[in-house]
C-alpha cells in the first residue's frame, strides 16, 4: 500500500482507512494559506517542509457559520459538529488511494463540495471517500474559500490584481485540480483520466470549471449533481453571475458597512469579525458568488454551456426528485392568468391549455416542476443538438427516504448513496436502501473509470442498462426504492414546452443583456 507519498511541497504520510486496503491522506497543503496580504487574492505556491508531514486528520474548515448550532434539516443529517476546526488557512486537500504502486495509474475523481457557496466542508461524513476507492479508483477532496472570502469584488482588487479579481473560491477549485493533474501519479493515479464532480454549489462550480477555456486538458469527464438551478417561472433566475462592475459596487457597499477606507485596512480585519459583518451585511444585500469576470468566469455558464462554450467531456448530471420544486403562486385563477402572461408572454395561451398547468400543489402554486430536471433535460438536448459528440447521462434520484420528517427526496439526499456512505447517516436505512447504494456507487465508479456509467454489479451480474440522454431516446435512470429503473421518457407536450422555455430564457436573458451594453 502507498502510505508515503511525495509531493511537489514534500513527502506526506497517510494512514490506514476503515478497509486498510484504502490509505487516507487527509489535510495536504495545495496552497500556500490565504492570510494577510494573500487574503482576496488567488492561491499561492505553498512552502516546501522538510521531512514527512502526518496527513492523518482533515484541514480547518473555510470560514462559515459554525456548524451544527441549528436544527435545520442539514445540521440534522452531517453539519454536526460545532467544535470542528476553523479557519481562513483552509486550503487544503484530501486522498483516499488504493494503489499498492505508482504505476497504477488510477482513475481519479475530484470532488468539489456544495453549500451555496456560502457554507461546506471537505470533512462532511458524507463525502468519505473510501467505498469509491475500494472500486479501482482515487478519490480526492479539495477545499475551498467561500462567502465574502471566496467571491469578494471590489475596484482596488481589480486594480491591484487584473488577472484574477474575484472568483478565489473557484481559482481554489482549479489550484486543487492543478495540484492533483502535477502529483497524484505519485498516489498510484492517472493525471489523464481526471472526473470533476460536485453537487449543488459544487454542481454549479464544475459548470464553471467546464466553462472556462483555460482548462482544457485538465479533465476527461464531469458530473453535476443537483447542480443546474434555473426556473421556467418568475420565481428568481438562479445563479445568473453579477457581471464584474456590479459586484465591485457590492464590494464598494460591504467596504463602507465595515468602515473601511482601502483594501489594505480590510485584509488585516479579524476573519470572524468580517463573517459577522457580512452576515448582517446579507440581510438587505445580496450574497456574493460567481462573479462574471471574464478572467475565470466568461459568462453565464448555462448559457455558454447551450452555446457549446466548453470544454468537451462526456458528463453525468441528474436531481432528487424532491428538490427545487417551483410553480406560479396566486390566490385566484384570474390571477393566475396574469402572471402567467407576464412569463410567456405570447404563448400564454398555450401553456394554459395545458391540463398541467392548472394542477396546484399546496406551498408549491400551479404547474409545478422540478426546476433542476427541467433546467438539465434543457442543457443536455441542446448541447446535443449543437453537435456534442459526448454522452450524457440523466437521472433522477426518487427513493422513499426514512425518518420521523419524512423529508422526501430532499437536495442533496443522495450524497449518501453515490459515497455509499449511508452507514453513517442517523436514518433508518434498510437492505433496500443499501442495495441502491451500492449500485449507484458502481454506476458512478464506471462512469469515473470511462465515462460509461454501464458495467457489472459485485455479484457480477450487469447492472440496468444506463443509455445517453438524447432527443430522440431520451432515457433517464430512476434510482428508486426497488433499485436503478431505466425508463425512455414519454415526454408530454407541457414538459417540453417549459424545457424550450427554459432554454430560450437563458439564451435571450444573456444576449439581451449583450445588447444592451453593446448599444451604451
Amino acid at each position: 500500500m502507498i502510505r508515503i507519498a511525495e509531493t511537489e511541497y514534500g513527502l506526506v504520510k497517510g494512514l490506514p482507512a476503515a478497509d486498510p486496503r484504502i490509505t487516507a491522506f487527509k489535510g495536504i497543503p495545495f496552497a500556500a494559506p490565504p492570510v494577510g496580504e494573500n487574503r482576496w487574492r488567488e492561491p499561492q505556491p505553498c512552502s516546501p517542509w522538510e521531512g514527512i508531514r502526518p496527513a492523518y486528520e482533515f484541514g480547518s474548515i473555510s470560514v462559515q457559520d459554525t456548524p451544527g448550532l441549528g436544527d435545520d434539516i442539514y445540521c440534522r443529517e452531517w453539519h454536526v459538529d460545532p467544535d470542528i476546526p476553523m479557519s481562513e488557512d483552509c486550503l487544503y486537500l484530501n486522498i483516499w488511494t488504493g494503489a499498492k504502486s505508482k504505476e497504477e495509474k488510477l482513475p481519479v475523481l475530484v470532488w468539489f463540495f456544495g453549500g451555496a457557496f456560502q457554507w461546506g466542508y471537505t470533512a462532511e461524513m458524507e463525502f468519505d471517500g473510501e467505498r469509491l476507492a475500494r472500486r479501482g479508483i482515487i478519490v480526492v477532496s479539495v477545499n475551498y474559500r467561500l462567502n465574502v472570502f471566496g467571491f469578494l469584488a471590489h475596484p482596488e482588487l481589480t486594480a491591484e490584481q487584473r488577472d484574477t479579481p474575484t472568483n478565489f473560491a473557484h481559482l481554489d477549485q482549479q489550484a486543487g485540480l492543478l495540484w492533483v493533474k502535477r502529483n497524484i501519479y505519485n498516489f498510484g493515479g492517472d493525471p489523464e483520466n481526471i472526473t470533476i464532480a460536485g453537487q449543488s454549489a459544487g454542481g454549479m462550480s464544475v459548470l464553471v470549471q467546464i466553462t472556462n477555456p483555460l482548462n482544457q486538458g485538465l479533465f476527461q469527464k464531469g458530473i453535476i449533481q443537483s447542480g443546474l438551478i434555473r426556473s421556467p417561472y418568475p420565481s428568481g433566475f438562479f445563479g445568473v453571475p453579477p457581471k464584474l462592475q456590479d459586484a465591485e459596487a457590492l464590494g464598494t457597499e460591504f467596504f463602507a458597512f465595515l468602515g473601511v477606507q482601502s483594501l489594505s485596512q480590510a485584509r488585516k480585519l479579524d476573519p470572524f469579525y468580517l463573517l459577522q459583518k457580512y452576515n448582517e451585511f446579507v440581510q438587505s444585500h445580496p450574497r456574493m458568488m460567481t462573479v462574471q469576470d471574464d478572467k475565470f468566469c466568461f459568462g453565464d455558464p448555462p448559457y455558454l454551456y447551450l452555446k457549446g462554450h466548453h470544454v468537451q467531456v462526456p458528463l453525468m448530471a441528474g436531481n432528487t426528485s424532491d428538490e427545487f420544486l417551483v410553480g406560479i403562486q396566486a390566490e385566484t385563477a384570474d390571477k393566475y392568468k396574469n402572471k402567467a402572461a407576464q412569463c410567456f408572454g405570447e404563448e400564454v395561451d398555450t401553456f394554459l391549455r395545458f391540463k398541467e398547468a392548472w394542477h396546484y400543489r399546496e406551498g408549491i402554486g400551479y404547474g409545478a416542476v422540478n426546476a433542476i430536471e427541467f433546467t438539465t433535460k434543457a442543457l443536455i438536448l441542446a448541447s446535443s443538438e449543437m453537435g456534442n459528440p459526448n454522452c450524457a447521462y440523466y437521472y433522477q434520484f426518487m427513493p422513499e427516504i426514512p425518518g420521523w420528517d419524512k423529508p422526501g427526496a430532499f437536495h442533496s439526499v443522495d450524497l449518501w448513496f453515490s459515497f455509499e456512505t449511508l452507514a453513517k447517516c442517523w436514518r433508518p436505512f434498510t437492505g433496500k436502501h443499501y442495495d441502491l447504494a451500492r449500485k449507484m456507487a458502481n454506476y458512478w465508479a464506471n462512469f469515473i473509470k470511462s465515462g460509461d456509467p454501464n458495467g457489472l454489479d459485485h455479484d457480477g451480474s450487469p447492472l440496468p442498462e444506463w443509455k445517453p440522454y438524447t432527443k430522440d431516446t431520451p432515457c433517464q435512470m430512476l434510482f428508486t426504492t426497488e433499485g436503478p429503473e431505466p425508463v425512455i421518457e414519454q415526454t408530454s407536450e407541457f414538459k417540453r414546452f417549459l424545457i424550450e422555455h427554459i432554454t430560450e430564457d437563458i439564451l435571450q436573458h444573456t444576449e439581451t443583456n449583450h445588447a444592451k451594453e453593446t448599444s451604451l
